[in-house]
């Protein structure tokens, strides 16, 4: 791609805006950036930009005259003024990830599903370091893959939203591993189907060369291993009629690649969760893909810890356990962190409402849970969804909540913030949530 004295526009200046503005900058773009808010904020200060035009505030398609083409931030959803106008005017618009996949010459392996994708990226992003290799890991979870190209890995490990994937060309990874489809983000696609189908593009390039990683447990995920090109590795809990293939078999993974078989020892796993047994198959399986040795890939399950604010302990205060899951912004990862601690649980929930459907935690509160206490925006729906399950009652703020949680707690029961939805109402990011979670338990 050659981008030398080509006017870009950049829309969305946050983390990846800016990444792709400098990167762009950096290789003789002549830059135009935008970005819907009136200020930017300290993090996303417009001294940290790159020379070029700077408009905020709105959008005009005026300021498209001129431009060749336009990388687009992935929390910009394709309806905005400006994509809409840009693709009338027939001018490419990729985002951050197509662009870093252009110019990174390592092999990219790419990690979608709505859960377990930030765990699973670092899960192997750590093999292959145990492996001697030269390891970038970053994308969606953090670090914007076009910073990839500056530090020549040997091997790129990312993990890829639904966002990223609906502004992708060319981008063709390696390895593609799916691990699981529930809903999310409904209040930016019109339906599961239409969010699976962006999540189903990570094959989209692929061929016989590649390697796509799928759950065959998942009844959404397994029915694309008819459709894609790439060799299919599945990973689940039963041993499957056809390899390649990874299956639980005791306290190891077994596994069929076509080339080897053998197993990969569970014993010093430290994640808790069944669901967790599937993400480091899923870890295993593109380990194996890339050809790395089954005493290494066993070696590095045993020092992984887990990522911060992913079912992450606290500590204990007068024998409660205090359990930070604020990454757990959908539905279906509570439904996971609930199945991983011991009852009685006190939950606490809440925050911007993503338009899912509540009522898949009916079941799990009913059996769990002795106390919902549900805080932010989402509240009044989410207390009408579940009502009749168990014990129900609304804040205003997470102090309040964990207050109340202390209260209402004895000896041998599970407070766990597992919030089901995004942060965004009071908090940062998730993981500004999951910090003042913990600052408010150590108080107590």
């Amino acid at each position: 791609m050659k981008l030398e004295q080509k006017r870009v526009m950049v829309i969305g200046l946050g983390v990846s805006g800016r990444a792709a503005a400098r990167f762009l900058a950096a290789r003789g773009a002549r830059l135009v950036m935008t970005d819907r808010r009136e200020t930017l904020t300290a993090d996303n200060s417009s001294d940290r930009l790159p020379d070029g035009s700077v408009y905020l505030g709105r959008e005009d398609p005026a300021w498209l005259e001129g431009v060749e083409l336009v990388v687009v931030s992935p929390g910009v959803p394709l309806s905005s003024t400006l994509v809409a106008a840009a693709r009338a005017a027939n001018i490419p618009v990729i985002g951050e990830l197509e662009l870093g996949s252009r110019f990174v010459t390592a092999p990219i392996v790419a990690v979608t599903g709505t859960n377990g994708k930030s765990t699973v990226t670092i899960l192997i992003a750590e093999i292959c370091r145990a492996a001697g290799r030269r390891t970038f890991a970053g994308g969606n979870l953090g670090t914007p893959l076009v910073e990839a190209v500056a530090m020549a890995p040997e091997v790129a490990v990312v993990e890829v939203s639904s966002y990223q994937l609906e502004t992708i060309m060319r981008f063709k990874p390696a390895v593609a591993v799916h691990l699981n489809l529930t809903d999310d983000h409904l209040d930016r696609y019109r339906d599961r189907a239409e969010y699976g189908r962006a999540k189903a593009r990570i094959f989209e390039n692929q061929d016989a060369g590649d390697w796509a990683i799928l759950n065959r447990d998942d009844p959404e995920v397994w029915p694309l291993a008819a459709a894609v090109r790439a060799r299919v590795f599945s990973f689940g809990l039963e041993r499957p009629g056809r390899t390649p293939a990874l299956w639980r078999e005791a306290d190891a993974i077994a596994f069929d690649d076509g080339a080897r078989r053998g197993t990969i020892g569970l014993r010093a796993m430290r994640l808790p969760g069944a669901h967790n047994l599937l993400n480091v198959m899923a870890a295993a399986g593109a380990a194996l893909a890339l050809g790395i040795a089954p005493a290494t890939i066993e070696g590095a399950l045993g020092g992984f810890q887990g990522l911060p604010h992913r079912l992450e302990m606290v500590g204990e205060k007068a024998g409660v356990a205090y359990i930070d899951d604020s990454k757990g912004t959908n539905v279906g990862a509570v439904v996971e962190a609930l199945a991983a601690v011991r009852a009685p649980v006190v939950l606490i929930a809440g925050g911007v409402d993503k338009l899912g459907a509540y009522e898949p935690l009916r079941g799990p509160l009913a059996a769990k849970v002795k106390l919902l206490i549900l805080i932010g925006a989402a509240r009044a729906r989410m207390s009408a969804a579940l009502a009749g399950t168990t014990a129900i009652e609304c804040v205003a703020t997470l102090a309040e909540a964990v207050a109340l949680a202390a209260r209402r707690t004895q000896v041998g029961d599970t407070v766990l913030l597992s919030p089901a939805c995004a942060s965004f109402d009071q908090f940062k990011d998730y993981a500004e949530r999951g910090r003042i979670f913990q600052e408010l338990v150590r108080a107590l």
